[in-house]
């Protein structure tokens, strides 16, 4: 069932009894139920955990201004305070990997280890330029000589999967996302980071994990999983669950 948290109106579910030990942050465009696998599992080992729902996705309404995972750990912050009596294990796929990053960097107090996969932690120096038609469209738009109409279809045209579904708020949110990179979060992570990566991630590919272990400071690993892609926690919820386990003894 689900329930509220913090003080911005998230909305989560909670798996097991007791003290909450584990966070699950979601990817973008996706949910908490992403987790309901791997955190029914964990109930079932006696570990509570919560899949929380992140502004604008599943339960939780949109949130009020733009921003990227930078903005987004602000707003789950008076969630995570109430839900840590004790330092959590902090779970993020993708999106919600970057948000778990920024937390873990700021308030290591809240945060016993993290879980990571799938994570666009750094830009991908391999991703290609805007196509130059598209380039064109956008600095006449810019300049009033092309109109909303025009520009939003080749928006449509050209812009990735996420990009086309997003609108409104959540499109701009999406943009300032994609434009972040956590370099100074993973310097600054003192708390033990686990990688866990689809080898077949074509979304975020397995060279950011990578690349990003070696900027962290603290204990790591990266643990690769064969034949998996960019969903680990419907593809392989139990690997992930036994990634939880291990983070959870540390």
């Amino acid at each position: 069932m689900l329930r509220t948290y913090g003080d911005v109106n998230l909305f989560g579910e909670s798996f097991g009894e007791g003290k909450v030990r584990v966070l699950w942050l979601h990817g973008w465009a996706r949910h908490g139920d992403d987790f309901t696998a791997a955190a029914s599992s964990l109930a079932r080992q006696g570990v509570a955990s919560v899949t929380l729902d992140l502004p604008g996705f599943g339960a939780s309404p949109l949130p009020r201004s733009v921003g990227g995972a930078r903005y987004y750990a602000q707003l789950i912050l008076p969630a995570v305070r109430q839900l840590a009596d004790e330092p959590l294990v902090l779970v993020g796929h993708s999106f919600g990997g970057t948000v778990a990053a920024v937390v873990a960097s700021q308030h290591p107090e809240l945060v016993a280890s993290l879980v990571l996969t799938g994570a666009p932690l750094l830009r991908n120096p391999s991703g290609s330029p805007s196509p130059r038609a598209y380039r064109t469209i956008r600095w006449l738009h810019a300049q009033g000589l092309l109109s909303d109409e025009r520009m939003e279809r080749a928006r449509q045209r050209y812009g990735s999967s996420d990009y086309r579904r997003a609108h409104g708020l959540l499109r701009d949110i999406l943009v300032a996302s994609v434009n972040e990179s956590y370099e100074s979060e993973l310097s600054e992570l003192d708390v033990p980071v686990t990688l866990l990566w689809g080898e077949n991630d074509r979304d975020v590919p397995l060279d950011v994990a990578t690349r990003a272990g070696t900027m962290l400071r603290g204990s790591h690993s990266l643990l690769v999983l064969p034949g998996v892609g960019h969903l680990v926690p419907l593809e392989a919820p139990e690997e992930l669950t036994n990634a939880v386990v291990k983070a959870l003894a540390q």
